[in-house]
């Protein structure tokens, strides 16, 4: 080192060099000891004292090389920062409709089946198309590929939920997995879910309830065959209550089953995209409930009320169920004997929620496809009968055992997952950072809606895509089926669907049980119009289901009526 350099050592350490910052409990504190101080103040010190260090060369030919390096070093990063800036101002947009100043593309926005919409829009603007609906910027998705690319092999960067205002800071479904940020909370979620539904062996646990419940819809049906949705519903209801809280649904109007199908019901309102000017103007909420024209901050409150009873009644009565030693095996009860603490407690509470209010509706959807496509497709109907035949035959009804030798059954179950989907734009995501792809820039907070209807009827991927035709998963003269469904309609990357393995059972079950006994025949709309492949409908909500119809389900011997009278006795 030069003489003429001058070197400080660090200056010493003071008794307290930082006396006004509170000090972290020792080693061996709990997590809340330390949140504690660290919520009482601004600054915290952890573990030893750091003092502030002098610097070590002031002088010499070292000091300013290091001084020059310092200075080349700065304009270097802000070159690239700018940089940076200007590629992403001149990197374009996915291409779009031209919107109007200010609003941009509300009113290029259709008021329902938005799915078809975009996937008419993909013709003129190709696959992925960037809207901007009062400033948010939203990007559709229409293609597997980008899909894929984006959703699956960036999904570090694709994988948040957008903020809902009304959805989520109102009424409180942020709360639930479906809705959830993605962070630490969400991965806890999911790795609760995926002990208990994560695969197929752990949800063989629950074989016996889903045989149960879908023999009881039988039954259901031939008393009164004209509430189908009603129907599956408290068959439905009643499997996953069971699953997630061991609770045991009565045959009819359950109150459990109607208040949770309540607050489900006022989720798929309250997530409408634009149903709520709050969940454009956020601070809306701060409005005053009893202002005049805050009606939808009352609605709001209301619905936060039933959402909250929705996860504690069932949370409650498994607790009850489990002090008196009554609990049958169940998600809660299971996790709350591995994890009792308060802040796990919070998460199995919500978890067993999005348990059912994820998994309800949808399955009702799924199921309700698939009977009014056996009345519509009568030849698929006949050609799953004859396989049940030959595998089951005519003197028991199908079990669950019997679904890993019914290939057509389950070819069956892809198609209608394909052939009406139950979430044609699936859930929406969001971006978390800003990024570049194939040559366009997509902004931090971008919302991403996936067109998985688009995609599961591209004739790309899916000959003849409006034929329900489920020989198309079914390999054949040395031929591979065509593309899985199941990877579009379950979602994409850290956002799959955790209840997909209860899922196809639960659908597969009704789909055996129901032609083991039944024809179905004879579909009609609500105003009593006979139902053909062209004119089949569905509903344009975030869940979608087939329009209101009518089908009639006649026993298909009498040996068929004798089983389901014996379920009937048994009830």
């Amino acid at each position: 080192m030069s003489p003429s350099s001058t070197c400080y050592e660090l200056d010493s350490v003071p008794a307290d060099p930082m006396p006004n910052c509170p000090r972290l409990p020792a080693g061996g504190a709990s997590i809340d000891q330390h949140r504690g101080v660290l919520n009482g103040s601004k600054y915290a010190l952890v573990g030893l004292p750091v003092p502030r260090p002098r610097p070590i060369l002031e002088s010499g030919t070292m000091g300013y090389f290091l001084t020059a390096w310092h200075v080349v070093a700065a304009v270097l990063l802000v070159l690239i920062v700018n940089a940076a800036v200007v590629r992403k101002r001149r990197t374009p947009l996915p291409p779009g409709p031209r919107g109007w100043p200010v609003i941009g593309n509300v009113f290029d926005m259709p008021p329902s089946y938005h799915w078809k919409t975009f996937a008419t829009w993909s013709e003129q603007y190709g696959d992925l198309i960037m809207l901007k609906l009062l400033g948010q910027p939203m990007l559709i998705i229409n293609s597997l590929a980008h899909a894929t690319a984006l959703l699956e092999k960036r999904s570090a960067l694709y994988s948040d939920r957008p903020h809902f205002t009304m959805a989520g800071e109102i009424v409180g479904w942020d709360q639930i997995l479906v809705l959830l940020r993605y962070g630490s909370q969400f991965r806890e979620y999911r790795r609760l879910m995926a002990r208990a539904l994560g695969s197929r062996k752990t949800v063989e646990t629950f074989a016996p309830v889903i045989e149960a419940q879908s023999a009881q819809l039988l039954v259901r049906l031939l008393r009164d065959a004209r509430d189908i949705p009603g129907h599956l519903r408290e068959m439905t209801g009643s499997v996953v209550l069971m699953i997630a809280y061991g609770y045991k649904a009565q045959e009819h109007d359950d109150p459990l089953i109607k208040m949770v199908q309540g607050a489900t019901d006022q989720a798929a309102e309250v997530v409408q995209p634009g149903a709520f000017l709050v969940d454009v103007f956020p601070f809306l909420r701060y409005v005053p409930s009893w202002m005049p024209g805050a009606g939808w901050k009352r609605k709001g409150e209301a619905y936060r009320a039933n959402m909250d009873r929705t996860s504690d009644v069932p949370h409650q009565y498994a607790k009850e169920q489990m002090a008196a030693g009554n609990a049958p095996p169940n998600f809660t009860s299971t996790m709350l004997a591995m994890s009792p603490s308060p802040a796990d407690e919070y998460r199995i509470k919500m978890s067993a929620a999005s348990i059912y209010t994820g998994g309800a509706d949808t399955t009702v959807s799924a199921e309700t496809s698939l009977i009014l496509a056996m009345s519509v497709y009568p030849a698929v109907q006949k050609r799953a009968q004859a396989e049940l035949d030959a595998v089951v035959g005519p003197d028991r009804l199908p079990t669950y055992a019997d679904l890993a030798q019914l290939p057509y059954f389950n070819a069956l179950y892809l198609e209608v997952l394909r052939w009406n989907p139950v979430v044609p734009l699936g859930v929406p995501h969001a971006v978390s950072s800003d990024d570049v792809y194939n040559g366009y820039y997509i902004p931090k907070g971008t919302i991403v809606m996936i067109n998985q209807w688009k995609m599961l009827h591209d004739p790309a991927t899916y000959a003849d895509p409006f034929t329900f035709n489920p020989d198309r998963f079914l390999p054949k003269d040395g031929s591979e089926p065509e593309y899985d469904p199941r990877k579009i309609a379950f979602g994409f990357g850290r956002r799959i669907c955790p209840g997909m393995y209860l899922a196809e059972p639960s659908v597969l079950m009704v789909a055996a049980m129901l032609l083991a006994v039944y024809d179905i025949a004879d579909p009609r709309s609500a105003a009593g119009v006979s139902i053909t492949p062209e004119t089949v409908e569905c509903t344009g909500g975030t869940i979608s289901h087939p329009a209101p119809f009518r089908c009639s389900f006649t026993p298909r011997s009498e040996k068929a009526r004798a089983l389901i009278l014996a379920l009937q006795d048994k009830a």
